[in-house]
């Protein structure tokens, strides 16, 4: 190792971090001041990447999960060689700067994932290694290695505060992951004080219980660091914390205080820390040459690196055609195997949590990296894959079903990990009222574009007897309300099997569909051409030339409006609305003739008011729920609340 080198790298984060984040007069320079021995060595003795291809498939990956501290990051990528200008430095946190103030998936080369939110970085780093592993066990050969990487990531006791972390760790610890590799920034600082206030546990005990081997050290120690992830590495059926004690804004003149945490060091403080660290105070963005010439004596070793790969793989894909077929068609999202939908019968009631459960197993045919599983509810989601080849464990790498026991925000940011790391499409399961506990993950994941799918079920007042707590309200809304998130509410088992076809052709935003427990019945369509107009969020099932009401319904309404349309007095049309975004935003021509200019529009769903107004003709027309539920049988509590087709019925002939 050439410690002098990483001492020049190390000086030169600390000097440009300093003054990206006083020029911009904004930002947390404590963790990059502290931490910058570990990126130093981190990208330039440990990493297996090539700076000149940041998406070269087997590198290793590297999460900071303290996001705050992004200007660590942005001055590692720039001195190895990434995209990421000295220009874009100056311009740290200003707009449309390649460097904003957390990491953004995306948007700055090098960068793995968006990490703002303190402990969901841990959690994606769960993800990545998960999909490592299950990846070498589906494609790598006796004769041949393509996929053999560690997942690396950064974690201040912020990340390791927040519950999602214990979710995401628990897991992991469970499922062996022995290829991840996790550091603790140990400087016992946060925002308002010592984390001494309220953070005493025995974190090394803690993740010991977890089942991961937990090893300690100096953060400032690089030969140390590098033995110590040589140490971590050898232990195959773990993963690793290790613990670094640091100093968090180190060398500046308020180091180890809450101080240097979150606010520029002002310019004082920021020419002692130059002083304090051998620089020049009156000089700005200082890089040692000596840092910029180390990484340049690597780039043969980077890019031979991944020219041995480069061989391999083609070695690889000649022998094994199949496997090769499954890798490209993995990373470009496209289908790579045949099945046939599941056909239902007219008239026949299927639940679409049922129809979505057909069409898991046939997706699972035609695309061979769908992988997911349910939070301690398969049975009840009907999420199985029948074709999944059994349940992922640290036995059998392969399995595509993933038990992620009773952790739902969990789940949902390590299949957001998953989705990130590429090679695989994951899927994941539970009851719609408990996106609650996901939301989080689930905004992060549509900021990111990573095309998760949610397969939530359980969607309305018909839960029925667990009553108010289980039975969704006003969960519809707020899920629309995420720019980026494509909310699916099928009213059949037909529709079901079309929004499978939209979710898996969605390739740069998450889907999350809302699905019915009870069964409901599959109607005729007078709509022809009603699968394509699905996919622009809405087609006419019951048709009507001149109507002189419209129904808008989505989920288990559409079915309701179809008996409230016989029993009305009136000329009524119904509309079953799968998608409220995607109708909104097409042109006003398709809108009108969907709608079909009736005097009269009225929106039908299980839910609250909000979103609807723009649709409905008055606030009157909105046949919605805008208080909680209660427990009993389905049927008494909607008759109880007074969410019934002739209810519906009454309201379309009230005028």
């Amino acid at each position: 190792m050439n410690e002098k080198a990483i001492a020049a790298v190390a000086k030169s984060i600390r000097s440009l971090s300093i003054d990206a984040i006083q020029k911009a007069n904004s930002g947390h320079p404590g963790l990059p001041l502290g931490c910058a021995e570990l990126a130093a060595t981190l990208y330039g003795e440990i990493l297996k990447h090539n700076p000149a291809n940041s998406k070269w498939a087997d590198r290793d990956r590297f999460v900071l999960s303290a996001g705050h501290g992004s200007m660590l990051l942005y001055s590692i990528l720039h001195l190895a060689g990434y995209k990421v200008s000295l220009e874009d430095i100056k311009n740290f946190r200003q707009v449309g700067s390649k460097c904003p103030g957390h990491p953004e998936y995306g948007w700055t080369d090098g960068v793995e994932n968006t990490s703002g939110p303190l402990g969901q970085g841990i959690a994606l780093a769960v993800g990545m290694a998960l999909a490592e592993s299950h990846l070498a066990a589906k494609y790598n050969t006796p004769a041949h290695k393509i996929v053999d990487h560690y997942t690396y990531a950064l974690v201040g006791e912020g990340c390791l505060e927040e519950g999602v972390s214990s979710e995401a760790s628990s897991l992991a610890g469970h499922l062996q992951l022995g290829k991840l590799i996790v550091f603790y920034d140990q400087n016992k600082i946060s925002i308002d004080g010592s984390t001494d206030i309220t953070f005493t546990e025995d974190i090394g005990k803690r993740y010991e219980a977890y089942g991961w081997q937990v090893l300690k050290g100096d953060m400032y120690d690089v030969q140390n660091l590098v033995k110590l992830v040589e140490e971590a590495k050898k232990e195959e059926n773990k993963p690793t914390l290790i613990m670094l004690k640091s100093t968090i804004g180190k060398f500046a003149p308020a180091q180890g205080t809450a101080k240097v945490h979150g606010e520029p060091l002002g310019e004082a403080d920021v020419a002692q820390t130059k002083k304090n660290l051998g620089l020049d105070p009156e000089k700005f963005f200082q890089v040692d040459e000596e840092a910029y010439k180390f990484f340049e004596g690597k780039k043969a070793d980077f890019a031979k690196r991944e020219a041995d790969w480069n061989s391999e793989f083609e070695a690889w894909a000649k022998e094994n055609p199949e496997l090769a077929k499954q890798w490209k068609a993995s990373y470009e999202l496209t289908s790579d195997g045949s099945s046939d939908d599941p056909v239902y019968e007219v008239g026949k009631s299927v639940a679409t949590r049922t129809a979505s459960g057909d069409m898991i197993s046939a997706m699972g045919l035609r695309y061979s990296y769908l992988v997911g599983g349910s939070a301690d509810l398969k049975g009840s989601n009907k999420s199985g894959m029948k074709c999944d080849g059994g349940t992922y464990t640290p036995e059998n790498r392969k399995g595509r079903s993933i038990e992620f026991g009773i952790r739902e925000f969990g789940m949902a940011s390590v299949a957001a990990g998953m989705s990130l790391h590429g090679g695989i499409r994951p899927y994941v399961a539970t009851y719609l009222v408990f996106s609650d506990y996901m939301r989080p993950s689930i905004r992060l994941a549509a900021i990111m574009g990573a095309p998760v799918i949610y397969d939530l079920t359980h969607d309305s007042i018909f839960v029925g007897e667990d009553g108010p707590t289980h039975q969704p309200i006003e969960h519809l809304a707020a899920l629309r309300a995420i720019p980026n998130l494509q909310v699916l509410r099928p009213g059949d088992a037909e529709e079901t099997v079309e929004a499978w076809h939209m979710a898996m052709a969605a390739k740069d935003h998450p889907v999350l569909f809302a699905l019915t427990r009870q069964n409901v019945p599959v109607y005729a369509k007078d709509d022809k051409n009603w699968r394509e107009n699905i996919k622009k969020g809405a087609y006419i099932v019951k048709n009507e030339a001149n109507p002189d009401v419209t129904v808008v319904a989505t989920g288990s309404e559409v079915a309701m409006a179809l008996d409230a349309a016989k029993v009305s007095g009136k000329k009524v049309r119904v509309v079953s609305m799968m998608d409220k975004n995607l109708f909104e935003n097409q042109a006003d021509s398709f809108k009108s003739e969907i709608l079909g200019g009736a005097k009269r529009v009225i929106v039908a769903e299980a839910g609250v008011r909000q979103g609807w107004e723009e649709i409905a003709t008055s606030r009157a027309d909105c046949f919605t729920i805008d208080r909680f539920g209660e427990s009993g049988p389905a049927k008494k509590v909607a008759e109880s609340l007074g969410f019934t087709a002739e209810k519906l019925a009454a309201l379309i002939d009230e005028k």
